[in-house]
């Protein structure tokens, strides 16, 4: 018996659907929510991830303002640019682009970003309050995976996971929304001693290290959930293609439930970006926020 495949375009989809719907709602209002992504240099992949937020944004009813700055921009006038963001009244999600050039600090451009506007959810501040169980902004990818494994499993309270890779931007803050959702979590990466034995504990299953196809069949607990979050461009028979973390051939063979790649995790987080956009707009204006978005 084969595992089920989660199906994240389709359920990003719905997300998008929800999310226009409350903006739509949100018509009686003087303004709509409107998100602004700063893009420096010409790295062609952000560029058509740029191109593809901008027409979900617009799709879902918000208003889009992009800033394409040159490759040799300085730091000192990102900031400006996102001191103009921070202090325009139009705008309610400010998402700089990543990666940026060498002579950028990226550290201390996210943190310029105003927090609440932090539709990200990198700002030092939404990292703490996530850590505390405080109301923060979440970073997109971690937050849809959340998604998706409560729409599958519904509630996770008690089960036992195991988050492989620990960056700020998904292991981290993934471990901590499973924690608030009462897992008992384990963080694993590649020091972990005998990561295999390790991943064949959990019931449920991230897997988000960059290294493709690290994950075996025989590292899954039969029966268990498995997110993928995994976005790797390999060679393989004369072609390119995109695989994940998990070797997807066993792992289909042992898991319950998985993530394939692409089509899985990567079409929610700009689903994601859009709710976080609007969480950010609901929480200003101090109205009802989407159900399940944060």
């Amino acid at each position: 018996m084969t595992a089920d495949i989660i199906d994240g375009k389709a359920f990003a989809a719905t997300v998008r659907a929800r999310v226009a719907a409350r903006v739509a709602e949100l018509g009686d209002n003087e303004m709509v929510p409107g998100l602004a992504v700063i893009l420096v240099g010409d790295d062609p992949a952000s560029q058509v991830y740029v191109r593809n937020k901008r027409k979900q944004t617009i799709e879902a009813g918000m208003r889009s303002e992009e800033v394409r700055l040159g490759a040799d921009t300085s730091e000192s006038e990102l900031l400006q640019h996102i001191a103009r963001l921070n202090a325009d009244p139009t705008i309610h999600g400010i998402l700089v682009q990543l990666p940026l050039p060498p002579q950028i600090d990226t550290l201390r451009v996210l943190d310029a970003v105003d927090p609440a506007k932090d539709v990200d959810g990198f700002h030092v501040t939404n990292v703490g309050r996530l850590a505390t169980g405080q109301a923060a902004m979440v970073p997109c990818t971690p937050l849809g995976c959340l998604m998706l494994l409560k729409d599958r499993l519904g509630s996770l309270a008690g089960r036992e996971a195991v988050v492989v890779g620990r960056s700020n931007i998904v292991g981290k803050p993934m471990a901590q929304l499973l924690l608030r959702e009462n897992c008992t979590v384990t963080v694993a990466h590649s020091r972990t001693r005998d990561l295999a034995e390790v991943c064949r504990r959990a019931e449920i299953l991230v897997a988000a290290v960059g290294q493709p196809r690290l994950v075996k069949g025989d590292w899954i607990r039969p029966g268990a959930t498995v997110i993928d979050v995994g976005i790797n461009r390999i060679e393989e028979d004369g072609k390119s293609r995109l695989v994940g973390d998990v070797d997807f051939a066993s792992a289909i063979e042992v898991a319950g439930a998985i993530t394939p790649v692409p089509g899985g995790v990567g079409p929610m987080t700009i689903a994601c970006l859009l709710a976080n956009t609007l969480t950010a707009y609901c929480r200003l204006h101090d109205v009802p926020e989407l159900a399940g978005a944060a």
